[in-house]
């Protein structure tokens, strides 16, 4: 062999093992970096507005500043107790003066009674998301709901949306991931199974929340996960935030004492790449067989997927049927087909039910606009400003839109015009419920307690009433109030169910009974005679509406399990349509309460039911679901 030959065989010999080598280091490298020692805390559930939280947070940034050896701050929601706008500037402010790098996502307390529909929390954070890398790992955090309409927790449609994005921009499957929620991966969250899915098609070495206010280790479908204490001090003096050390793949937990002691280690949760893939599956996952039990009663005729959460109902403009979503958007799908017809962006996310007025529809944004949009084209008409986010849902009454914002404002608008007619600025709290137009009064509840009747006319208060609930949580302001006979009826999440006189809003009776567990969820019969009412037991039970107490004359057969949804029941001629928090609806018979049929669009919170004819209804899930049915009625 020539000596050229010779160098050639060496060069080309030595090129293979350096392709070896590099490859072994690609593959190899997030491995390396993985090793690397680092330190962050966790910090979470510091409810600023509560009656410490404030002061705890304060305490807890001081004592990050001090640190030497902390790399960086995640806090994992509930950062406010009420979402509030005032809240959320006071922990901002206090966040500001933070010298590390912050990471932040709400929590339910954060988006559940927001004031501003969750749009101020990202406003003010920036997110509600994030997503990162340090030292070889990756760092993903999503939100975690309840969004504005109680329920079991939910990851966000577009948070998932969003995660599928940020994995097909980071194709490094290897990377080991840590994914933080507020909520535990398991039955708190209604769409956990989806997540985890997501998180299984990587190298996911530890999940970690807060929102249980204490220090607990889980195993979610084979993931480790962390549950971390709150930074409130509750009964101690001061409270507390983990000191989290990932070193020798292992992630150390220690509790630190603000400006006081760091803890010893409490849990040590190894960090391994447990090579999941999709199909290793060990949470039994929600059941859909329910679906071709009642094939003979009920069959979807069509079905769309939103990218983004739906927290709206339904209004009706020929063949169209329009709502809203949390990306912004209110839009129209044929009825004959689901596709999309028209599409209008607003700027805030929407939980208002729009209505339609000939050939107007109006609906609120958390922009903190009004809207009156062409129905039949979604161009707009007029906007009208207000002073905060629109969460309430408009009622229109004679060509005059009745609508409450969160500004302490409750208006009548002219439809054809947008022009207020009248306004009456002394409501507490914000509303976010669909009023009750019934003889001259307009009829809702606020988030303070409050309940209001005004002259439909005017807008002068005709009366108002307050549940004497020192709580705001306990306020009847999801309930869609029913009113007959002279008498409106409303549910509370204080468990108690109250009939009040419509002329002069005196208490004819107020009943919370032990057996008898009501929430937001009610409805009218069609002879007006009974008030359906679900339970938090999953019944529904018609009372009386005529009886000087609470009486129950009609029970029906169905047993769902533990139920919160405040969506209003509704009727579709002689079967009781009812919603659950867990995608399921159930067909009843007014007569007897039998269930007649069900199906289980997803896993989430079913919206209000529209019917469009006594043999179609259409009906969505807070995932983005909407589904077209055709239901088969024995007359």
């Amino acid at each position: 062999m020539s000596l050229a030959s010779c160098i050639i065989c060496l060069l080309n010999s030595s090129m293979i093992r350096l392709t070896l080598f590099f490859s072994f280091l690609f593959l190899f490298d997030d491995v390396c970096f993985a090793q690397q020692e680092f330190t962050f805390a966790q910090v979470t559930d510091t409810h600023v507005g509560g009656a410490t939280g404030a002061d705890d947070l304060r305490r807890t940034v001081q004592d990050l500043n001090n640190q030497q050896d902390i790399d960086f701050v995640i806090l994992s929601g509930d950062v406010t107790e009420f979402g509030s706008d005032e809240e959320l500037a006071l922990a901002k402010g206090i966040l500001d003066s933070l010298h590390l790098p912050l990471y932040v996502i709400p929590g339910n307390h954060d988006s559940n009674w927001s004031e501003s529909g969750a749009n101020t929390f990202r406003k003010v954070f920036g997110s509600e998301t994030f997503f990162f890398r340090h030292k070889g790992y990756m760092f993903m955090g999503t939100t975690s709901g309840p969004n504005m309409r109680m329920s079991p927790g939910q990851v966000p449609r577009e948070n998932l949306v969003w995660m599928d994005s940020v994995f097909a921009a980071n194709p490094d499957k290897g990377t080991p991931l840590i994914y933080i929620n507020h909520y535990p991966q398991d039955s708190s969250l209604n769409n956990w199974d989806q997540v985890i899915d997501r998180l299984k098609t990587r190298n996911v070495q530890l999940a970690m929340c807060g929102h249980g206010h204490n220090n607990s280790v889980y195993d979610w479908d084979g993931i480790p996960g962390v549950m971390s204490r709150s930074n409130l001090r509750a009964k101690d003096s001061i409270g507390g935030y983990n000191i989290v050390t990932i070193a020798n793949d292992t992630a150390h937990y220690q509790v630190r004492r603000p400006l006081s002691e760091t803890e010893a280690v409490w849990t040590q949760i190894p960090l391994a790449n447990h090579h999941f893939g999709v199909e290793k599956k060990n949470y039994k996952r929600p059941d859909y067989s329910v679906n071709s039990k009642y094939t003979d009663k009920i069959s979807a005729v069509w079905t769309f997927q939103d990218e983004a959460d739906l927290g709206a109902g339904f209004a009706l403009y020929k063949d169209l049927i329009i709502t809203g979503n949390t990306a912004g958007d209110v839009y129209a799908l044929q009825g004959n087909t689901g596709e999309k017809a028209w599409n209008f962006k607003s700027k805030g996310k929407v939980y208002s039910t729009p209505a339609v007025w000939k050939n107007v529809a109006v609906v609120g944004s958390s922009d903190s606009y009004i809207y009156g949009l062409n129905a039949k084209t979604g161009e707009l008409k007029w906007k009208l400003k207000t002073g905060k986010a629109v969460l309430g849902s408009p009622v229109i009454d004679g060509g005059i839109a009745f609508i409450g914002s969160s500004d302490g404002v409750f208006r009548a608008i002219e439809v054809r015009t947008g022009k207020v007619k009248w306004q009456f600025d002394q409501v507490a709290g914000y509303v976010s419920t669909k009023p009750t137009v019934y003889d001259n009064l307009v009829m809702f509840g606020s988030w303070e307690n409050g309940f209001y009747a005004l002259n439909k006319k005017s807008g002068e208060l005709s009366w108002s009433w307050d549940n004497g609930q020192k709580n705001r949580m306990f306020s009847a302001a999801a309930c869609y109030p029913v009113a007959t006979g002279n008498r409106v009826f409303i549910v509370a999440p204080d468990r108690y169910m109250t009939c009040l006189d419509a002329g002069t809003g005196e208490v004819i009776w107020r009943e919370k009974k032990d057996d008898i567990r009501v929430r937001e969820s009610m409805g009218l019969s069609v002879d007006g005679k009974d008030v359906y009412v679900k339970t938090m037991d999953g019944n529904v039970l018609g009372v009386s509406a005529s009886a000087d107490q609470m009486t129950v004359d009609w029970k029906s057969a169905l047993q769902l399990p533990y139920e919160l949804t405040p969506s209003e029941i509704t009727t579709c001629g002689s079967q009781v349509l009812v919603p659950s928090h867990s995608g399921l609806v159930s067909g009843l018979s007014a007569k007897d309460g039998a269930v007649l049929w069900q199906y289980k669009l997803s896993n989430a919170m079913v919206n209000p039911i529209t019917v469009l004819n006594r043999r179609e209804i259409v009906v969505s899930t807070m995932d983005g679901v909407i589904s077209k049915f055709k239901l088969e009625i024995d007359e």
